[in-house]
C-alpha cells in the first residue's frame, strides 16, 4: 500500500519543465519515490556499461577528416573509451570503411557530406555534443584552394555546430600559422600558414568557446614528413637537397598518437573550452640533424655517399619540383611541391604560456625510439637478416639549443 501511495505521489506531482526527463526510481527498504531529471532529454546521454569499446560514455562525437592521417588515429582513440562516432565522408565509402572497427557494433556511423553543402553538415552535427574539425590540405587542388577548406569550410561547421547546439568545437589549426608568415622560400610564405590563421580567426567569430589546437610537424605511420625525406624523389639520387642546408630551420616533431591522445583529452575536460594547445614534441632539433639521422637509420649515409647540400644552387631539383606540380597537381609524387617544402623549412614557433599537450596530461613519445620503428621498412637491404649487432647503431641527432 505505501509503495501505491508513494507512486500516486509522483504521477500527481507537478510535471517536469519542458525539455526535461524524470527518471523514477524506488529505494527497496523504505518504498520512497527517487527521482532525478536528465538534461537534455536525450537517452543516448545516459552512461552504459563499466567504460571501454564496448561501453558507451554519453559523448556523440561527429569527426570531419576522420579519414585522413590524423583522423584515423582520433576516431581509434575515441572508440577505444565508448564514443559513438558520427563520420561524415566525401567521395568513395570505402575510404572510411575499415574505421568501422574503431567502435562496437553500431556506435561507428557514417553520413555522406560535402564541405560547400550546409545542408549535409547539419544532418552531421544534428546528434552530436562533440564536433571535430580536421579537415586540411597540404596543398591547393582544382576543386578546393586552401580558404574553401581552412577558412570557408571552418567557418561553416563552426557556424552550424553554434546553430545546432553543440556543445563542444575542437579545431586543429597549424603551430605555426601566422597572418603574414615569414617567406622563406616562397615570395609571399606559405599560404597554407596563412589561411590556417584566418581559418582559426572564423572558428572564433561563429563559435567563440572552439578549442583550438596547434600542432608541429607530426610524424607516424603514413605521415609525410619522414617519408617525404626517405623517397626516391625527394632527393638527387645519393644527395639530399634542403634550404640553407636545413642548418636554419628548427623542428619540434610530436608523434601522431600524443597529438590523438591530447584531443580526446580535451574533448573530456570540461575546463579547455576557449583555450589554444601547442601539439609539439619533447625535443627540438635542427632540420638537417633531423634528416642527417633518417638517412643513418636507413643505412644510406656513409658509404652510399651521401651528401647534405644547399638546394638554392640545384637549378635541376627546383625544376624537378615545379614539373611534379604541373603533372601530379592532384596527388604530387613523393609529396614534393613548393609549399611542403616552404613550410618544412618554417622554424616552430612555440609560444611561452600557451598550454601544450602536457598539460591534458599527455606523456610525451620519445622521438629518438619511436623514429627508429617508423624508419624501419625503409633500410637499405631490408629483408636481410641481420646479425645481432653487426651494425652500427645510429648516433641520435644532437638537441637544438
Amino acid at each position: 500500500m505505501a509503495a501505491v501511495v508513494s507512486l500516486r505521489n509522483v504521477l500527481l506531482a507537478p510535471r517536469p519543465q519542458p525539455g526535461v526527463i524524470a527518471c523514477i526510481g524506488f529505494q527497496h527498504s523504505s518504498y520512497s519515490s527517487d527521482s532525478r531529471i536528465i538534461n537534455p532529454p536525450n537517452l543516448a546521454s545516459l552512461k552504459r556499461g563499466t567504460g571501454g569499446r564496448s561501453s558507451f560514455n554519453g559523448i556523440v562525437c561527429t569527426v570531419f577528416g576522420a579519414s585522413g592521417f590524423l583522423g584515423r588515429y582520433v576516431c581509434n582513440r575515441l572508440g577505444k573509451i565508448g564514443t559513438q562516432v558520427i563520420i561524415p565522408y566525401r567521395g568513395d565509402h570505402y575510404d572510411v570503411l575499415r574505421l568501422k572497427l574503431v567502435g562496437d557494433l553500431g556506435q561507428v556511423l557514417y553520413r555522406p557530406f560535402h564541405l560547400c553543402d550546409e545542408e549535409s553538415i547539419r544532418k552531421a552535427v544534428k546528434y552530436s555534443n562533440v564536433v571535430i574539425n580536421l579537415i586540411g590540405r597540404d596543398w591547393e587542388t582544382k576543386n578546393f584552394k586552401f580558404d574553401d577548406v581552412h577558412v570557408n569550410g571552418a567557418r561553416l561547421i563552426a557556424r552550424v555546430c553554434r546553430e545546432e547546439g553543440v556543445k563542444k568545437l575542437i579545431h586543429v589549426s597549424a603551430l605555426n600559422a601566422a597572418e603574414h608568415p615569414k617567406p622563406c622560400i616562397l615570395p609571399k610564405g606559405s599560404g597554407f600558414l596563412a589561411s590556417k590563421w584566418r581559418g582559426e580567426q572564423a572558428v572564433r567569430e561563429e563559435f567563440p568557446d572552439a578549442v583550438i589546437f596547434r600542432p608541429g610537424t607530426i610524424y607516424g605511420q603514413e605521415d609525410r614528413f619522414l617519408r617525404s625525406y626517405v623517397h626516391l624523389w625527394r632527393r638527387q639520387l645519393t644527395f639530399m637537397p634542403l634550404w640553407k642546408k636545413g642548418e636554419c630551420t628548427v623542428k619540434q616533431p610530436v608523434y601522431v598518437s600524443d597529438v590523438a591522445q591530447g584531443i580526446v583529452a580535451a574533448v573530456r575536460d570540461p575546463d579547455t573550452a576557449g583555450k589554444v594547445y601547442q601539439a609539439v614534441g619533447p625535443k627540438r632539433y635542427l632540420l638537417s640533424e633531423l634528416v642527417d639521422w633518417m638517412y643513418r637509420i636507413i643505412r644510406r649515409d656513409g658509404k652510399w655517399d651521401y651528401l647534405r647540400y644547399d638546394m638554392r644552387y640545384d637549378p635541376i631539383f627546383q625544376a624537378r619540383v615545379t614539373l611534379t606540380e604541373m603533372i601530379c597537381p592532384g596527388w604530387p609524387v613523393g609529396y614534393l611541391h613548393w609549399e611542403g617544402i616552404e613550410k618544412d623549412h618554417v622554424t616552430d614557433d612555440v609560444k611561452a604560456g600557451v598550454p601544450t599537450l602536457e598539460d591534458l596530461g599527455v606523456t610525451l613519445t620519445d622521438t629518438e625510439r619511436q623514429v627508429l620503428w617508423e624508419l624501419r621498412p625503409f633500410k637499405a637491404n631490408a629483408y636481410y637478416d641481420e646479425e645481432l649487432g653487426e651494425f652500427e647503431k645510429p648516433t641520435p641527432p644532437r638537441v637544438a639549443v
